[in-house]
């Protein structure tokens, strides 16, 4: 048996043949495009489970193309904008224990007024991102 990991620092991918890889340290956004070196033979079945700690809302848009987006807040509060491809608009603010999903080629952001951690479970191949 491993030793415990904790999710903010190594994060998880859910693979093919129901597979847990844990994952190196985030290091920055460099470390997705390593991520999709590792593990893109998965495509859109593969799932990386990951923890994030905010202080301040998010500087760029993202977009998941080929699947959906678990978002599940663990702590604070955090305010997840929707933006669909018809321009349409939807916001939802998520407390502890409360979630939402992020369906495929829908823009979000989130907005933090002061903390918020959140466990997010995405189907990463494709990932965009735009500026706020």
């Amino acid at each position: 048996m491993h030793a415990p990991r904790r999710l903010a620092d190594s994060f998880i991918h859910l693979g093919l043949d129901a597979t847990a890889v844990p994952q190196p340290p985030f290091d920055g956004l460099e470390w997705y495009e390593a991520y999709g070196e590792r593990h893109g033979a998965d495509g859109r079945e593969g799932r990386l489970v990951s923890a994030h700690c905010f202080t301040q809302s998010w500087s760029s848009w993202e977009m998941h193309p080929l699947g959906e987006e678990v978002v599940i807040c663990t702590a604070g509060e955090m305010t997840l904008v929707q933006e669909f491809p018809d321009g349409q608009c939807e916001t939802v603010t998520l407390r502890p224990g409360e979630y939402a999903i992020n369906p495929p080629g829908v823009w979000h952001i989130a907005d933090i007024a002061e903390e918020a951690t959140a466990i997010f479970i995405t189907a990463g191949e494709g990932t965009q991102h735009r500026p706020r």
